[in-house]
């Protein structure tokens, strides 16, 4: 099994991961022993998670969420799945999923 999982940082950002083994990634995380990018943004929180059969299919998920706005990113820790078509469009017009 494999994740692809979002922490929302101490500066409020959300920071977009995958893992084979998601207790011990985002406990490395929170120990300042994860990425660059939330060592220098603690406290972290666990705010979304999605499991999936394989690695791949975690890491591309992980890439295609790493691409989208906020307000996107938002709407799926809300669950609110029916809005993500509609917030597939950026500023400049071009789908950003």
């Amino acid at each position: 099994m494999a994740f692809t999982y979002m922490l929302e940082c101490a500066d409020g950002s959300l920071y977009v991961g995958s893992t084979r083994n998601l207790a011990a990634r985002v406990a490395q995380h929170e120990n300042g022993m994860g990425s660059v990018y939330t060592r220098c943004r603690l406290p972290v929180r666990l705010v979304w998670a999605w499991q999936f059969e394989h690695i791949g299919a975690a890491f591309a998920f992980e890439k295609q969420v790493q691409g989208w706005s906020r307000a996107k990113r938002i709407a799926l820790i809300e669950g609110r799945f029916a809005d993500l078509p509609a917030l597939a469009r950026g500023r400049s017009g071009r789908p950003d999923d």
